[in-house]
């Protein structure tokens, strides 16, 4: 394992038993997008190089312009960009297949001879699109990955192709099934907005909300201050659907974590939304749950009924993420 020294990598390594091969680079404390962009230049003759995090790291690898594949490892946030894994543990298993292949191909920069590579876009939040509400990415460029579609997030699709008012048709349903006294979760998302608006509540679109009986009990909680508020109460989690990835649970929402989903698995349950574009976009692929927690992800596998518009639903299946990719 060839990584840089400090919380960049090589505690890591130590950590899991292994012995790290350093890179002289002496990142600062804390690391910067800098470190991230030199590391990066410092590996490029590795066979595959990892890296943790979100879409501004994938731009910060992007900009060491690396000659070798690489894979994003997703660490809990919403991601745009079609170079990370579907899960950690995906991304171990690919990494593990492909170090094998590059090894039979001959070693280092080696692309693994059976077409192991393809290109994966890197895109991110446009921030003025955000400040005017709407979830429009920008792309930046492409990385190298390894050919595993099926164990690939996959970019995220924005909202733009939705019919005008789906999100409106949607929130009117999740009003009517609103319930007194159940304290319902908002997760992030323009669609979970929308229901926060048809209420006349402040509610946020990258955060965490928290309304009962009409009212805005809490808005952009953290996750222990979540806890508090779910103990005792029966409460709903109301999450809408990333589009082109289905991830449900676990990409930007971690305020609902292990720990909470547990409590709102044992009372209220949840309520998922989507339009019927985005569920038509996954193709028959599963909804995805990916809260670090296979005890807690597990609650949730199985079937749930999406909410696709006034009225209207569509059963559809669900199962943890560690699962979505070939053994």
């Amino acid at each position: 394992m060839v990584t840089v020294a400090g919380p960049m990598g090589e505690d890591s390594v130590r950590a899991a038993g292994g012995v790290p091969e350093l890179v002289r680079q002496a990142p600062g404390d804390p690391s910067s997008s800098r470190d991230t962009t030199a590391a990066v230049e410092a590996m490029r003759d590795v066979d595959l190089l990892l890296f943790a995090g979100g879409d501004g790291t994938a731009r910060d690898v992007l900009d060491g312009s690396p000659s070798c594949p690489v894979l994003g490892v997703p660490a809990g946030v919403k991601v745009y960009s079609g170079c990370f894994a579907v899960s950690p543990a995906a991304a171990g298993t690919t990494a593990a297949e492909f170090g094998r292949d590059a090894g039979r191909a001959g070693g280092p920069g080696s692309t693994g001879g059976t077409g192991s590579t393809l290109a994966a876009e890197v895109v991110d939040l446009d921030e003025d699109a955000y400040r005017r509400g709407r979830v429009s990415p920008l792309l930046y460029g492409t990385l190298r990955v390894p050919a595993a579609r099926a164990r690939l997030s996959g970019r995220k699709v924005g909202s733009s192709a939705a019919a005008p008012g789906s999100a409106e048709a949607i929130a009117r349903e999740v009003a009517a099934r609103m319930r007194p006294g159940v304290r319902y979760v908002l997760g992030p998302g323009a669609t979970t907005m929308a229901v926060g608006r048809l209420l006349g509540l402040a509610t946020t679109l990258l955060g965490v909300d928290v309304v009962q009986d009409g009212e805005l009990v809490a808005a952009d909680v953290t996750e222990r201050r979540l806890l508090g508020l779910v103990d005792g109460h029966e409460t709903c989690a109301v999450l809408s659907v990333i589009g082109g990835q289905g991830f449900v649970l676990g990409r930007g929402n971690q305020q609902i974590g292990p720990a909470v989903l547990k409590k709102i698995m044992a009372s209220g349950g949840l309520l998922v939304l989507a339009t019927q574009q985005k569920l038509a976009g996954l193709g028959g692929r599963p909804l995805l749950a990916d809260t670090g927690d296979p005890e807690a992800d597990a609650l949730v596998a199985g079937h749930v009924s999406v909410i696709t518009g006034h009225r209207e639903s569509a059963v559809y299946r669900i199962r943890p993420a560690t699962e979505e990719f070939p053994a």
